[in-house]
């Protein structure tokens, strides 16, 4: 009897981007070997949203033309939780956090956050463009509903100095990243921040974001 593939599961992957002399850069780190998960792959930050995602109180919302962009597939509720996974993930994994001073939290926090909270940050979700969705195709042990969001690197603040979850985290001009063994959709979302990159499309305007779900063998791209 086959087994029955799992569900996936919402998860935000963040594209922290520089200007250098050879071209826009992107942070990337290598899973580790004993990963279920695409082991020995070079990806950007992120991961799955947990429900501390939810309760988080940023410094600021995201820009109305973001959020709408991501309730077209989402509720607003979730494409804000979405929008805090990225960051909380890219602080845990690289030590980069992408948020703006803010008041001490009164009550409880969620242990998930209380890290990030203790630089003195609250998320600064208006610093994110929603750029691409992945699904992950049946078959593997893990399938993510994944959202890809771009920040700039000016914008995060700390030591790049990760949890062990992502090793040889650096900096790679996206030429160089296209050559490191990268998971299929990596190489697809570097190909759009490269179009991004030469059209500089307005953050908050009405525009499609790519998709791209796998069907049998085939990849299909479309819009949303």
């Amino acid at each position: 009897m086959s087994r029955r593939s799992p569900r996936p599961k919402d998860a935000a992957t963040l594209v922290l981007v520089r200007d250098s002399a050879r071209g826009p850069e992107v942070l990337m780190g290598r899973r580790p070997s004993r990963q279920v998960f695409m082991p020995d792959q070079y990806v950007f930050p992120g991961g799955g949203v947990e429900a501390c995602d939810r309760w988080v109180r940023p410094a600021t919302e995201l820009r109305p033309g973001v959020a709408a962009r991501l309730a077209r597939a989402c509720t607003p509720a979730r494409a804000r939780s979405l929008a805090a996974a990225a960051v909380r993930e890219t602080f845990e994994e690289t030590g980069l956090a992408l948020g703006l001073e803010a008041p001490a939290v009164n009550g409880r926090l969620r242990p998930e956050w209380q890290a990030f909270h203790a630089t003195g940050l609250a998320p600064a979700l208006d610093r994110l463009d929603y750029i691409y969705r992945a699904v992950t195709p049946p078959g593997l042990p893990r399938r993510f509903n994944a959202r890809f969001f771009l920040a700039r690197a000016d914008d995060a603040s700390g030591t790049l100095a990760g949890n062990g979850e992502l090793l040889d985290l650096g900096w790679f001009p996206v030429s160089v990243a296209m050559d490191l063994p990268i998971p299929y959709i990596t190489a697809v979302v570097l190909e759009e921040l490269e179009h991004m990159h030469a059209s500089a499309p307005d953050a908050d305007g009405d525009r499609p974001v790519p998709v791209c779900i796998r069907v049998g063998r085939d990849h299909i791209h479309s819009h949303e």
